[in-house]
């Protein structure tokens, strides 16, 4: 059994460092380590296979023996921490994580490692997402449509940002995430015969009148720019959700639930997935 170490002091240089990887992208990507908060992430991220270097628990919110519960699954055991309530307020984002903070090293999500196994998949691409509550609401929507793989071009938002991992409610650890350029991705995409329907104002059809049951990449771009010329010229087929009021657009995270889950609708119909 792991030997259990226990800090009640905020000047701890493990402390510090958790609050600076909350804090800071550059070190997130230096040390190639991100934090996370839950019971509920830190299942999800052993179920995705992340190592998990280090546990902390709250002595007054969680036991012992319910950690080691917890770290079970886990191939390798981290080292387990226990802290004060007044060390634990201090790094945790919120107060309603049960008591549980970890440090876990971050993958590199290349398109190399992306294996689409379906003959038919679905795949969902954003293009330049930058706020972490939307890369967030992307994830959750590509969860609950199960689709394939989950690929963003030109990243600008930090996937271990404690925000995406909060708003993704742990998502980002098991869905299948691929970065890459633009370029990179429409090569890959055409690399697996994946049909590309871009969200777009222009040359559009109404997405309700497009067959999305075979292989097929929904991408989607910012509310404030959209997609890249570089999509649109390799696009499939735009595809627009038409608007019924005084704005042209929705949140990017709602547009591609709503083009994810028609596909889906069409392929449950047919039977294609």
């Amino acid at each position: 059994m792991n030997e259990v170490k226990k800090i009640s002091s905020l000047q701890n240089p493990l402390v510090k460092k958790v609050l600076l990887l909350k804090d800071k992208a550059r070190e997130r990507k230096k040390s190639g380590l991100f934090v996370l908060e839950g019971r509920r992430e830190l299942q999800l991220a052993i179920k995705g296979d992340y190592e998990v270097s280090t546990l902390l628990s709250c002595e007054t919110l969680v036991s012992e023996a319910e950690v080691r519960v917890l770290i079970d699954g886990l191939k390798r055991r981290p080292q387990l921490v226990t802290i004060s309530k007044e060390v634990y307020q201090k790094i945790a984002y919120r107060e309603t994580t049960e008591g549980i903070v970890a440090l876990a090293k971050s993958k590199l999500h290349t398109l190399e490692d992306v294996v689409l196994e379906n003959k038919n998949p679905l795949v969902l691409v954003a293009e330049a997402p930058e706020k972490p509550g939307n890369i967030g609401a992307l994830l959750r929507t590509a969860d609950a449509a199960n689709v394939d793989a989950v690929l963003i071009a030109n990243p600008k938002g930090d996937l271990y940002n404690p925000n995406t991992i909060r708003s993704s409610i742990g998502c980002v650890f098991t869905t299948t995430i691929g970065l890459g350029s633009t370029s990179e991705i429409i090569a890959f995409l055409k690399s697996n015969g994946v049909g590309i329907f871009c969200a777009a104002l222009t040359a559009s059809k109404n997405y309700t009148d497009i067959d999305f049951n075979a292989s097929t990449a929904i991408v989607v771009g910012t509310e404030a720019t959209g997609l890249s010329q570089e999509w649109l010229q390799h696009s499939t087929q735009n595809i627009i959700i038409p608007m019924r009021g005084e704005i042209d657009s929705m949140n990017v995270s709602v547009s591609a639930a709503i083009l994810v889950f028609e596909a889906l609708r069409q392929r449950e119909l047919k039977g294609s997935k």
